[in-house]
């Protein structure tokens, strides 16, 4: 036998390069038994459980993909010899995608079911994400955005008993003194970043608005004039000054307690809103300190900046902080517009320019002097001051008007989307909060029943106690 196998794959690889015809003869029984083994292997069915659900398909199918945990020799971990099948402890719902992804090579995502517990799933068998198909590939990322941004909402914070239970548990030692300091930390941090959490903390609320709302009203009113060519805040200029000193004081103290409440400092310091309170408070803190000085005037100018102490009420506001984080996470589409825009005004300024310069008394004299007229055109105002005289130069008006509309209108439906999708996910989180403020409540009533049953239950062993030994007393002295 083992000449008859030698001859026919010496006549085999002699015909493969061309020297001999190959045989028409068969080959051995003992090479077609090889051959039919190994297509047995190849086309045999492995059953898979996966939490009771059995699976069925070929070996061939799973060693598509080699380099996942079905295609490899790591399943054979999971092989159960007295039943003959794979058993996996996993959701039985989302294995027949990921099973799927073996006989079809496309990788499909289930809208109904959950990111997180789907991207489990995947990483458990070895499938990286980036294998979706390009049908399932914008709502898997849709959703999987979504979730990182819900779970990186800080929605409740840690209390001092959640603090110690963890400080017992990890086998924290931390001194009493340090200890009760992190906890007044957090009573003040919360006073401050959670309004609606206690009633003082709705205090400090109202008192910081109100002294806002004051500040920034003064700072209007004092440019009014109250007399001949002089503002009130010359004729009054103690009444304002006190007004200022009063709420810079307020400001400086809620900026401090900010700073030494924050979990982190550094971090907090260089925040927006932190930038905005200093920049706020220390005109005031400049102008006193350099009041006869010559150059004391050019501080007086920063007193300008007291009027952003009205993005302060961004703290206290939903709505702006919803505008904000909307501004902000389209500051592409923004991006773009302004680009947009520039190519626009430079393209009609440079038109309307060569157009209208020969023209006697003509307001266009330069390139940048027609900058103006584009841009108000564009974005629709339209003030008159800078018109063209020519019929060239209101064709190129006109047309300069349309693009402004159509150029300003195109990413306004971006960030539409965007602002109702931070909107509802303000709603879920506010939803979220609601419900576990019910459910902490539910758990410490809970918690007092359980404690008034017990002491129910103490007091009448004691009692049964005591009647006892009073009965055997009042036998004994019988």
């Amino acid at each position: 036998m083992n000449g008859d196998i030698g001859a026919w794959i010496s006549c085999a690889r002699t015909a493969g390069i061309g020297w001999v015809p190959i045989s028409s003869k068969e080959p051995s029984a003992y090479l077609n038994k090889q051959v039919c083994n190994e297509n047995e292997k190849n086309n045999a069915k492995l059953t898979i459980n996966v939490s009771g659900r059995r699976y069925q398909t070929y070996s061939h199918t799973l060693r598509k993909f080699k380099e996942t945990l079905l295609g490899s020799q790591e399943r054979d971990y999971f092989y159960d010899e007295s039943l003959e099948e794979y058993y996996f402890d996993r959701d039985p719902d989302l294995f027949r995608h990921i099973l799927n992804y073996y006989r079809t090579g496309k990788l499909h995502f289930p809208k109904n079911e959950c990111v997180s517990s789907f991207e489990d799933e995947l990483t458990f068998f070895g499938i990286k994400g980036f294998n979706i198909n390009n049908c399932c590939w914008d709502d898997y990322h849709d959703k999987k955005r979504e979730c990182t941004e819900r779970l990186n909402e800080s929605d409740v914070m840690l209390t001092s008993s959640e603090i110690n239970e963890k400080s017992d548990t990890m086998g924290i030692d931390v001194q009493m003194n340090n200890h009760q300091a992190k906890n007044f930390r957090q009573k003040v941090h919360g006073l401050f970043e959670n309004p609606q959490s206690t009633f003082l903390a709705r205090i400090l609320y109202y008192i910081t608005g109100f002294f806002i709302a004051v500040s920034v009203g003064s700072t209007i009113i004092e440019t009014i004039d109250c007399s001949a060519n002089r503002p009130c805040g010359e004729v009054y200029n103690k009444i304002f000054f006190n007004i200022e000193a009063v709420c810079v004081v307020v400001f400086t103290i809620e900026y401090l307690a900010r700073l030494y409440s924050a979990p982190c400092r550094f971090r907090h310091a260089r925040i927006s809103l932190s930038i905005i309170d200093v920049i706020a408070i220390l005109p005031f803190y400049i102008g006193l300190a350099m009041t006869k000085t010559s150059i004391s005037g050019a501080f007086v100018s920063l007193r300008v900046f007291r009027v952003f102490r009205i993005f302060k009420f961004s703290r206290h506001s939903k709505g702006l902080r919803i505008l904000g984080s909307t501004l902000t996470s389209c500051a592409s589409e923004l991006g773009f517009l302004l680009f947009s825009l520039s190519m626009a005004i430079i393209i009609f300024a440079t038109v309307v320019f060569y157009v209208e310069k020969d023209v006697n008394d003509s307001d266009f004299t330069s390139i940048p002097a027609s900058f103006w007229y584009t841009i108000v055109t564009m974005t629709t105002l339209g003030y008159g001051d800078m018109v063209p005289k020519t019929i060239p130069g209101k064709l190129v008006g006109s047309i300069c008007s349309l693009s402004g509309v159509l150029v300003i209108a195109l990413p306004v439906p971006v960030i539409v989307s965007n602002f109702s999708r931070i909107y509802l996910q303000n709603q879920r989180a506010d939803k979220r909060r609601a419900n576990q403020k019910l459910r902490n409540k539910c758990e410490e009533k809970e918690e007092k029943k359980k404690e008034s049953s017990s002491e129910t239950v103490t007091r009448f062993i004691i009692s049964n106690q005591m009647y006892t030994i009073f009965s055997m007393k009042f036998a004994l002295t019988r």
